[in-house]
């Protein structure tokens, strides 16, 4: 196993390799966000678990549980009307770093299939507005039923390349990228990914990345924030592309702090590369922390 994870993470130290491989054995913690524009998460919490659920709060967000049941939450009736979504806990983050406040203009530039998104909306109390686009156009049918099921009202749906965005002309308060990217930090809850990791692959989602964020610059107010995140834990993905962003636009990594939680600081460097001292300020969430996907946020300000 130990070999597995060193083709695989090969750019992490042998310490984080041994708790990424105890992380796996432990297992996933499943987590639901309360959706607070129907339902208040005292009273979504009484409703499961009177059908045998059990739910523990998740310390980062007042309106998220851990679900410690193996039971199914997809088939309930609760989940069908709207009343929670299921959201890894750690993918809750880059949501509350952006901040979003009721009346501001909103982009999401990676929406699909809308976890992030509906987050939002509720955190907006469904004002101001959001854009939510999805270059696929197979996922926007995704997203749009997420989003009605959510009873979300506030957002626009746009189906537009994330590298061409700019285009549009439009400018906005906020923006979130939640990037395509390996997903090597899902493998807690989804093993297989490990099988598709390839050189190349990750090479040309780097190229991406940096377009998408570059694209996503264009479209910032003076005095916004752009949250840049993504489920990888390869530095190629996170680290390098931030190090390139804040050299080739005039962004500043501001410092995250989120109330019940605890980040590692951002990579500064991997095989002879070397990053700014600012990427410290970058935020990293391991799967074996709290046993949720790993994560990397960074925040970003104009």
């Amino acid at each position: 196993m130990i070999e597995f994870f060193e083709k695989n993470f090969f750019y992490l130290e042998n310490s984080i390799l041994l708790k990424l491989q105890e992380s796996l054995k432990k297992g996933y913690q499943r987590a639901i966000r309360t959706n607070t524009l129907k339902i208040e998460s005292s009273k979504l919490k009484e409703k499961l678990e009177k059908k045998g659920f059990l739910l523990e709060e998740v310390p980062w967000f007042r309106d998220a549980f851990f679900v410690k049941s193996e039971k199914s939450l997809g088939k309930t009736l609760e989940h069908f009307l709207g009343y929670f979504f299921a959201q890894d806990a750690s993918s809750l983050l880059p949501v509350l770093v952006l901040d979003p406040k009721p009346g501001e203009i909103i982009l999401d530039l990676c929406a699909a299939p809308g976890a992030k998104t509906t987050q939002m909306a509720q955190m907006m109390k469904n004002q101001g507005i959001i854009f939510a686009n999805e270059p696929k156009r197979k996922r926007i049918a995704i997203l749009k039923g997420n989003l009605q099921r959510c009873a979300v009202l506030n957002t626009v749906l746009t189906n537009f390349d994330g590298r061409l965005f700019f285009k549009t002309g439009l400018k906005f308060d906020k923006i979130l990228i939640d990037a395509p990217c390996s997903g090597s930090g899902t493998f807690i809850s989804n093993p297989s990914i490990l099988l598709s990791l390839e050189e190349g692959l990750i090479k040309k989602l780097v190229h991406l990345q940096k377009t998408i964020l570059n694209s996503a610059f264009s479209c910032l107010k003076k005095g916004g924030t752009i949250v840049y995140s993504t489920c990888s834990l390869d530095p190629r993905e996170n680290e390098e592309v931030i190090d390139w962003a804040i050299k080739k636009l005039p962004l500043k990594i501001e410092e995250i702090r989120i109330k019940g939680i605890n980040f590692h600081p951002g990579i500064l460097g991997y095989q002879g590369k070397t990053f700014s001292s600012e990427i410290r300020k970058c935020a990293r969430i391991y799967p074996f922390d709290y046993q949720t996907e790993g994560f990397f946020v960074c925040k970003l300000s104009f």
